[in-house]
């Protein structure tokens, strides 16, 4: 384990509830598709340094596009040489990183046993060509993972809206988009929204101790607050999605 990985690791009770989930999510789920002695291929799109995925026991895939135009350098999207550089040193269990768009995927058919893509299909044109080919990558009894921020209740818009977010998703209608490449399809609700939400989003920065002391805070609060917040469409964000075939 690196050095970056176990500071992730021993920090992640503290980090925000959606990347918790994640986490806790992707554990379950491997736990129900075993293949004996292999070790299952996911690829995770969009990952980048995906701190959700540090020590699971699979061979991890990295897939995003390259950072090109201003909106995606300046909110930190896609992959650049150095941020490819960077990743080869932080993380142990990766085992290929790939500079591609999936919605023109050339990615040979069920070459992966799980797909992650985590707050991704909310940046995507082509959403309906990207769902198609995130599952045609999947293995027989394959499962596909997805995250969005909004949902029924937040919504992007207003003056602080995310430029490059070309929709936001309601449950039934990222229900009704997997539904068209996943012969089942769950999707729920993830996380409470309020102040303590917004705490919790917050970078951790050492100089600013109060900062990081009311993060941490709103972080741990909001976990309790987010158990059992599934069905509930009101005053909730972040929705979770799995396609399985």
């Amino acid at each position: 384990m690196t050095r970056y990985e176990l500071m992730r690791w021993l920090t992640f009770p503290i980090m925000p509830v959606h990347l918790r989930t994640v986490r806790n999510d992707i554990k379950t789920l491997l736990k129900s598709h075993r293949k004996g002695t292999s070790e299952i291929s996911i690829l995770d799109v969009g990952g980048r340094k995906s701190p959700y995925s540090i020590r699971i026991p699979a061979q991890i895939t990295l897939l995003d596009i390259p950072q090109e135009g201003d909106i995606r350098e300046s909110l930190n999207l896609g992959f650049t040489s150095e941020i490819l550089n960077s990743i080869r040193k932080k993380r142990s269990n990766i085992k290929n990183l790939i500079i591609e768009d999936m919605t023109k995927s050339t990615l040979p058919d069920a070459s992966y046993d799980a797909v992650v893509c985590i707050e991704v299909i909310e940046h995507v044109e082509e959403d309906a060509v990207f769902v198609k080919n995130i599952s045609k990558v999947l293995g027989k009894n394959g499962w596909a993972y997805f995250t969005t921020p909004n949902g029924d209740f937040i919504k992007n818009e207003g003056p602080n809206k995310n430029p490059d977010h070309v929709r936001h998703y309601t449950r039934v209608e990222l229900q009704q988009l997997l539904e068209t490449c996943f012969d089942k399809v769950e999707v729920h609700y993830a996380v409470k929204t309020g102040k303590c939400r917004l705490w919790g989003l917050k970078s951790f920065k050492l100089s600013r101790p109060l900062t990081l002391i009311r993060s941490i805070l709103g972080n741990i609060i909001n976990g309790f607050q987010s158990k059992g917040v599934q069905e509930m469409s009101k005053k909730t964000a972040h929705l979770v999605a799995i396609g399985y075939k």
